[in-house]
């Protein structure tokens, strides 16, 4: 079976997962990424930080945008400009005017100004404990952080639900492992592969 077939099968029964856990949870997870914040990455100064406005039942990162608009922090949304590209980043405050875009998500207005994240916080459909993430098969977060990376450093985040965690993640030699991920339950951190450091996938 090839790599493609195994990530559409694991595709359909995550956002089956993902399905039940925002009707059981959904509210009450936006709250919790809210009063949790990113206090879990140490202490640092408020930086450039990219969500994501909420898309089929993913979990909803607009609570914590909130939070850090509050503390500091310059907030953004991402945007596709075109197949096999990396993303744009455009900044964003919740409760400032949204366009949709494509396939109908909310993104800022064209006159927004454009920003580079230092934390970028990542949507998908399943996650494993080595830091692997499933998305929807454009491959524009992996081009992204590929692009990110490259030129500094850079924070993946992948934020979930916890009923979305899989044992194992199908992978491909362009998938780009994230540095931690953030469920309703809280936070863990992946330490990024044996792509990006020796010895191998550890969370701990």
């Amino acid at each position: 079976m090839t790599t493609d077939t195994v990530k559409k099968t694991l595709r359909k029964q995550a956002r089956a997962a993902r399905a039940d856990a925002f009707a059981a949870f959904g509210g009450a997870a936006r709250g919790n990424l809210r009063s949790g914040g990113l206090a879990f990455l140490g202490q640092r100064t408020p930086g450039t930080v990219s969500g994501f406005y909420p898309y089929q039942k993913e979990i909803d990162t607009t609570g914590l945008l909130e939070r850090l608009a509050e503390e500091g922090w310059i907030t953004a949304l991402p945007v596709v400009l075109a197949p096999a590209t990396p993303l744009e980043f455009r900044a964003w405050r919740p409760g400032e005017p949204l366009v949709p875009d494509t396939w109908d998500i909310p993104i800022p207005t064209e006159g927004a100004k454009r920003v580079t994240p230092d934390v970028l916080l990542v949507p998908l459909l399943a996650f494993d404990r080595a830091g692997y993430r499933l998305g929807y098969g454009g491959g524009f977060y992996d081009r992204t952080l590929q692009h990110l990376r490259r030129r500094g450093p850079v924070t993946a985040v992948g934020v979930a639900f916890s009923a979305q965690e899989v044992e194992s993640v199908a992978r491909d030699a362009h998938d780009e492992p994230l540095d931690w991920m953030l469920t309703e339950k809280g936070p863990f951190r992946c330490m990024a592969g044996a792509e990006r450091m020796e010895g191998g996938s550890v969370c701990d």
